[in-house]
């Protein structure tokens, strides 16, 4: 999608007795502004002007790969030799990129087309995320289908992302492919992954264990930082809502000497206007603290290869809980407040060895810091993961071969019961891919992989695809496999550790088991001149064994956690429609049907939290008469079953169908900046309507006035007549109503 990127002046006069390389730069007949002109080699780049010109001084003899590229656009290459010329011409022409011709790296490990790929991968730009600006990664997802942010407390507002209709703990989350949000991290790393520096945002939807190992069951979001190399020089994004959230987005470029570039992204977001909209004397959003700094450096090297290093530094100060709660009362009993402080250090890098064959190291490591109060619970909690993979991509003949080992080291620890010593886990894995190129049409991909682990043992997780392309823009994809999951429980289920309910572990939970089988069809076409369209529908089936579910219905007072005696699963169907218009109409829908059931025992039921029905839009028009743009952005979902305490319990037991629609004003005639605004949440939705309540016993958050019988349940008495106990985990919307936004971007190139 086309971005226009404002000029950093240049065009200087030409020093003698070296060589200036100059063009134009085109697309469809006609000049392409502030394209980027790059040469690695020489670490020199410049933009093209407001007429598509470009010029490159200076350049001494030798022989250079030039790199042509911008956003929405194919990139080029252009190999050229210098000896001695007083200047040189290259004009380029710049194909526009629809969606499908994107590099993605995600489902095989390695770099491949899109509409190449056996495995279905979808892609998010950055200017995906401008349509509907939010602080956070976390809720950024909410439009993409079949992809949902789940709150999971009233409180504090924690949450995760469920993919096709599976818990937040099936989804993994890596950062430049490496396991970065995990076990703690899922539960309040989400927040702090600046905006600024995303390049993109890949998704598999569907097992991804054969390469990722556990926690890959449900899908796989990959988040791609920016190069340093073709980031803009200087990126600045404020804005501010009419609840007074407040959120700052800066990024950087800079080189340390010849041969080192570096991105700085820094993100700043303060909430600090507690809110009772709904009566409840509890605040309807969890106030905020929040600083993330994230610096990425590439180096560069003369044979072309990669090596870059990046590390990120988090902290967190949120609380929710009664509005006249201050950090005076946190840890005690006299007004309820849940307070999470959260410290966090991440470092990854990639290494591609120097030799002819290409072999690429991969590390990370992660620090967790969790100070936490829920009521009177103290939660503290250290978790640290090292990570290291070698991957050796080998092509011989008609295969494609990707070999693979990594090593996961795991120390957690925390002070509740559960966790008697600290945990220790050492993962060892062996990994093989080999896609095999059948014809011209058809081609298979076989993997498997091998994990043992320090305490579960041996894993063993295969998959299997195929891919028919009867057509350059058809493409017909079947994924099978199996995953699995080794649980943290408490670093998972944030429900066991707020409210009044007892956790209980009936046995020693064993790792999940899944198999998986997907069916994808994916078209682009043309309709008349100049419309460009691409259609994609899945179905997918996934059987699970050893599911640890929480038990919420047994016992109301109770949250009890075993490995299913039964089964559970899930199946469904989802599409995607996008249509561009040559006048400037861009318009996306998706839809997701589902079904979810599990099998306890004997009886077959519905999980919680677990929607039937959604579907996400976005619309975007371009007003190029005015330098503006629109963006209508939405989404709705269908009933999901909630979960209650008990049969007295006069809340609804399954929610209604709910939208969170937005729309956004954009006006880019200013040099260097963007002015945007709008309005979040246009039909003013909250989950409370129609509802008695959300939150059960906010008046008596410590259950101090409730009655209980001798097995230990609530009774019903005048003062609580129905039954129950302080329990926040009534939640499945955003409880925050409709509100206006107002922001400012710069961008320096």
């Amino acid at each position: 999608m086309k971005k226009i990127f404002l000029l950093f002046g240049f065009i200087t006069a030409l020093s003698s007795g070296q060589t200036t390389i100059k063009g134009k730069i085109l697309t469809n007949n006609e000049a392409l502004a502030f394209a980027s002109v790059f040469i690695p080699t020489l670490n020199l780049g410049i933009n093209s002007d407001e007429n598509g010109f470009y010029l490159l001084k200076n350049i001494p003899n030798g022989t250079y790969s030039i790199t042509y590229s911008f956003i929405g656009f194919k990139s080029k290459k252009k190999n050229i030799t210098v000896n001695n010329e007083t200047d040189i011409t290259i004009n380029i022409t710049l194909e526009e990129n629809h969606s499908l011709d994107e590099v993605v790296v995600t489902g095989t490990l390695k770099p491949v087309s899109r509409l190449e790929t056996p495995v279905p991968v979808e892609v998010y730009t950055a200017s995906f995320l401008k349509k509907n600006p939010t602080p956070n990664i976390f809720e950024a997802l909410q439009n993409v289908n079949g992809v949902r942010p789940q709150l999971n407390c009233n409180v504090c507002n924690t949450g995760d992302i469920h993919i096709n209709g599976l818990e937040g703990p099936y989804t993994m989350v890596t950062i430049d492919g490496m396991p970065i949000v995990s076990g703690l991290s899922t539960v309040y790393g989400l927040s702090g992954i600046p905006n600024s520096l995303i390049d993109r945002i890949e998704i598999v939807k569907g097992p991804a264990s054969s390469l990722y190992g556990s926690e890959a069951v449900g899908g796989l979001i990959n988040i791609i930082t920016k190069s340093p190399e073709t980031a803009p020089l200087f990126y600045a994004d404020a804005f501010s809502t009419s609840w007074l959230e407040n959120n700052i987005d800066l990024g950087a470029k800079y080189s340390l000497g010849k041969k080192i570039n570096s991105l700085i992204g820094i993100n700043y977001y303060n909430y600090n206007n507690p809110i009772d909209n709904n009566k409840d004397n509890f605040t309807d959003v969890t106030l905020q603290n929040r600083i993330s700094i994230f610096n990425k450096f590439s180096i560069l090297r003369k044979s072309e290869k990669e090596f870059s290093l990046a590390g990120r530094y988090f902290y967190e100060d949120r609380w929710g809980g009664e509005m006249q709660w201050n950090k005076s009362y946190r840890g005690g009993n006299e007004v309820y407040g849940e307070s999470i402080y959260t410290k966090r250090y991440e470092v990854l890098g990639k290494y591609q060895l120097p030799i002819k064959e290409n072999l690429i190291a991969s590390f990370s490591y992660t620090n967790h810091n969790q100070n936490s109060v829920y009521g009177d619970v103290f939660f503290l909690a250290k978790q640290e993961i090292a990570y290291g993979q070698m991957t050796w991509d080998k092509k011989i003949g008609n295969h494609d071969l990707l070999f693979g080992t990594a090593f996961r080291y795991q120390f957690y620890n925390d002070n509740t019961t559960a966790t008697k010593k600290p945990e220790k886990t050492k993962i060892s894995s062996l990994f093989l891919q080999d896609e095999i190129k059948l014809s011209e049409k058809h081609s298979v991909l076989l993997g498997t992989r091998y994990d043992y682990n320090s305490i579960h043992g041996a894993i063993f997780t295969p998959r299997i695809a195929y891919k028919w392309k009867p057509s350059k823009n058809d493409i017909f994809r079947i994924n099978a496999g199996t995953g699995f999951r080794v649980v943290n429980l408490f670093t998972e289920e944030h429900a066991a550790l707020t409210g009044s309910r007892d956790v209980i572990i009936t046995e020693n939970l064993n790792p999940e088991k899944s198999y998986n089988i997907n069916f994808n069809y994916l078209r682009k076409f043309e309709i008349g001149d100049g419309v460009h369209s691409v259609i994609e529908f899945s179905s997918w089936y996934t059987h699970f064994k050893n599911q640890i579910i929480p038990d919420y219905d047994t016992n109301p007072n109770q949250i009890i956690y075993s490995n299913l005696n039964g089964y559970s699963k899930t199946y469904g169907l989802t599409g995607n429609f996008e249509l561009i218009f040559p006048f400037g109409l861009k318009t996306m829908i998706g839809f997701t049907a589902l079904e979810s059931k599990n099998k306890r025992d004997g009886i077959i039921s519905t999980p919680i939290l677990t929607e039937k029905f959604s579907t996400t839009w976005g619309i975007t028009y371009d007003i190029v008469k005015w330098n503006s743009s629109i963006d209508y952005t939405g989404n709705l979902y269908g009933p999901m079953r909630l979960p209650l305490l008990g049969d007295l319990d006069p809340r609804s037991e399954y929610s209604p169908f709910w939208s969170i629609q937005n729309i956004q004003f954009t006006y880019k005639n200013f040099k260097y900046f963007e002015l945007y605004g709008g309005i979040k949440n246009l039909l003013n939705w909250t989950p409370n309507k129609n509802n008695p309540f959300l939150i059960a016993r906010a008046n008596d958050p410590f259950d101090k006035a409730v009655v209980f019988d001798a097995n230990g349940n609530a009774t019903a008495t005048p003062n609580n007549p129905y039954a129950l106990t302080f329990d926040p985990s009534y939640v499945y919307a955003p409880n925050q109503g409709i509100r206006g936004f107002l922001g400012l971007r710069y961008i320096l190139n």
